[in-house]
């Protein structure tokens, strides 16, 4: 999978997972604290990639995901 394709599914896995309506643009420059998340929004939201990217981010990687962009990037890297 490509990184178009990756980001397009975590795009999709993150509106979903913050309920957010389509009319919020996001990018690879997308901060999840920008967009409202909390603690528990961004643990479910790693659980969520995980299953439907069917891998397991590094528990280092894991603060390093504050961007849609970093989401790729780690999902790319595993």
């Amino acid at each position: 999978m490509d990184r178009t394709e990756t980001l397009e599914k975590v795009i999709d896995v993150v509106r979903e997972t913050l309920d957010l309506d389509d009319s919020v643009e996001l990018t690879e420059g997308t901060s999840f604290k920008d967009l409202g998340a909390d603690s528990f929004d961004l643990l479910q939201l790693v659980t969520d990639l995980e299953q439907e990217f069917d891998m397991t981010f590094d528990a280092e990687n894991i603060d390093a995901i504050a961007t849609v962009g970093d989401a790729v990037d780690a999902i790319l890297a595993a």
